[in-house]
C-alpha cells in the first residue's frame, strides 16, 4: 500500500488540518500518516487556543516515521513558525523525502497574515526550493509573486514567476473569489487550468488541507503531477457536493462521499 505523511496541525473539530488530511488519504486510497506541528482548539466558528510542539519534538516524530514506514510522498500544512520550518527542510533532505505538496499557508482568505515575516522567508528560503508543488491561493501567491492577481492572466503571471524563483511546480487556486474555483497549474514548462465548478454550499472548511492532501495521494500512487491535481479537484468537488452541514460557522466537507459503509 502506497503511504503519505502530512506534517500539520490539529484541527480538534476534523474539518481541517491532520485530521481532514488523513481522511482525505484514506479515502484516496493511501496509507496516511502525522507529524504535529501544533494542537489547536478550534471549530467551525473560530481558533481559541494554539500550542505549538518544539523543533525537535516535531524532528523526532518525522524520524520515527521516515525510518520505519517511509512515505512516498509528503504534504505539509501550516507550520507557523520559522524554526519548525526549518526541521521540516533539514528532515526532507536528510531522508531524502521525495513528492513534497507544501500548502503554504501564510495568509487566509479573508486576507488576514497568518505567518511571521521570518517564517515567510524561511518557508521561501528553505521549504519552497524543496517542493514538488505547491498550492497557494490567491493572497499567498500575491505575497510570494509580489504583485497583485485580479485576472485569469495575472493568475498565469504569478505562477510562472514563483516558478522561476523557487523552481517548484505551482498551482494557484482560484476559488469564489476570482472565479468558479479554476486552478491554474505550471510546472516550468507547461501551464494548465483546471475547471472548477460552483457548488453552492457555505461549508468549506478545510478545502486548501484537503486538496493539498489530495494531490499527495496521487503522487503517493504514482501518477503524474497533472492527473494528481486532475483527480484531488474531482475528489474535493464530491466532498463539497455532500452537502454534509455540521457546526454553527463554515463547516467541514464530507471527507468520506465516496466511501460506502
Amino acid at each position: 500500500m502506497n503511504t503519505a505523511l502530512t506534517i500539520a496541525g490539529s484541527d480538534s473539530c476534523g474539518g481541517a488540518g491532520i485530521q481532514a488530511d488523513i481522511k482525505t488519504m484514506t479515502a484516496n486510497g493511501v496509507y496516511a500518516m502525522s507529524a504535529v506541528t501544533a494542537l489547536t482548539a478550534q471549530n467551525t466558528t473560530g481558533v481559541t487556543g494554539i500550542m505549538e510542539v518544539t523543533p525537535d519534538f516535531l524532528r523526532e516524530q518525522i524520524k520515527a516515521v521516515a525510518e520505519d514506514i517511509f512515505p512516498d510522498a509528503v504534504k505539509t500544512g501550516m507550520v507557523s513558525s520559522a524554526d519548525l520550518i526549518r526541521v521540516i527542510a533539514e528532515s526532507v533532505k536528510k531522508y531524502g523525502m521525495k513528492n513534497l505538496v507544501v500548502d503554504p499557508v501564510m495568509v487566509a482568505t479573508s486576507g488576514a497574515k497568518l505567518l511571521k515575516d521570518d517564517a515567510i522567508q524561511s518557508l521561501k528560503d528553505e521549504l519552497l526550493p524543496l517542493a514538488t508543488v505547491i498550492t497557494p491561493n490567491i493572497p499567498e501567491a500575491e505575497v510570494l509573486a509580489d504583485c497583485k492577481i485580479t485576472s485569469p492572466e495575472e493568475m498565469e503571471q504569478a505562477a510562472k514567476k514563483i516558478n522561476s524563483a523557487y523552481g517548484c511546480a505551482v498551482l494557484v487556486k482560484g476559488g469564489h473569489s476570482m472565479n468558479d474555483a479554476n486552478d491554474y497549474l505550471y510546472d516550468g514548462t507547461e501551464g494548465t487550468w483546471f475547471q472548477g465548478k460552483r457548488i453552492n454550499n457555505p461549508n468549506t472548511h478545510g478545502t486548501g488541507c484537503t486538496l493539498s492532501s489530495a494531490i499527495a495521494s496521487g503522487l503517493a500512487k504514482g501518477k503524474s503531477l497533472k492527473d494528481s491535481v486532475k483527480d484531488a479537484k474531482e475528489y474535493i468537488s464530491g466532498a463539497l457536493s455532500a452537502m454534509l452541514d455540521l457546526g454553527k460557522g463554515s463547516g467541514p466537507m464530507n471527507h468520506a462521499w465516496n466511501i460506502k459503509a
